[in-house]
């Protein structure tokens, strides 16, 4: 029996030094995802994009507001509140960065409970954070409707320049989605770390294999963005 004959192109050719090696490294997939799972790797990419998004929106903003001839309303007597006949400033907004700062503590102990295959503080620790979260949308949703009843609107604001009211919205509606979405995302993956469906490998949605609860960290990943980007709308939109 003859022995077959060697193809020369199908033998793995030398990886190219420089951007060459880069370019061919993520184009044949070589290297860059061997050691990654597809779900932490479409995570990250979908960050990515959305990094892009707000980016835009917070360059837009900060457009607006340089370009504008018309007075641009003070934030820190906008989002102030009277409490016991003390004005106070931004106190709205300090409770709720601090509220979401913290999830993103609660977030980082349940993966790593999750990864020590402790199914009830995981649990626990993904509920309290989705508590978290939930509060955070309950105090911006008090704020858009202080705000509205005082007479802002995308279109103008009592204030100056009209740009605020679209600015605001836009922004912040935009993040409270993102986080809205992650408390039901929270709620689901809670549900069945509590379950044990990642220890009994029980058929589903973003159930991944036995013993294994990367969707967790996934979930966290989605979480700390969250976080990180309200961290620069809190210094553009608030503190600017």
């Amino acid at each position: 029996m003859s022995a077959p004959i060697k193809n020369p192109a199908a033998e793995t050719l030398p990886r190219p030094a420089g951007l060459a090696g880069l370019a061919a490294d993520w184009a044949s997939d070589q290297r860059t995802f061997k050691n990654v799972s597809w779900g932490k790797a479409m995570m990250w990419i979908f960050l990515l994009s959305d990094t892009f998004i707000f980016g835009c929106f917070l360059l837009a903003y900060m457009s607006a507001r340089m370009s504008t001839t018309v007075p641009w309303p003070n934030p820190s007597e906008v989002f102030a509140l009277e409490i016991g006949g003390t004005h106070m400033p931004l106190i709205l907004i300090a409770i709720m960065t601090f509220v979401l700062i913290s999830s993103s503590g609660t977030m980082a102990m349940a993966v790593n409970c999750g990864y020590r295959r402790d199914r009830k503080k995981t649990a626990i620790l993904m509920l309290v954070t989705a508590l978290f979260g939930a509060t955070f949308v309950g105090m911006q949703a008090f704020e858009w409707s202080k705000l509205i009843i005082e007479g802002v609107r995308p279109w103008g604001n009592p204030w100056g320049a009209a740009q605020f009211g679209s600015s605001f919205f836009m922004i912040t509606g935009f993040h409270g989605t993102h986080v809205t979405i992650g408390v039901i995302f929270l709620l689901i993956v809670a549900r069945k770390v509590w379950r044990g469906d990642f220890d009994t490998e029980r058929k589903g949605f973003f159930t991944s294999r036995k013993g294994r609860y990367e969707i967790v960290e996934i979930t966290g990943l989605y979480w700390h963005f969250v976080d990180l980007v309200w961290v620069f709308i809190f210094a553009f939109f608030y503190l600017w």
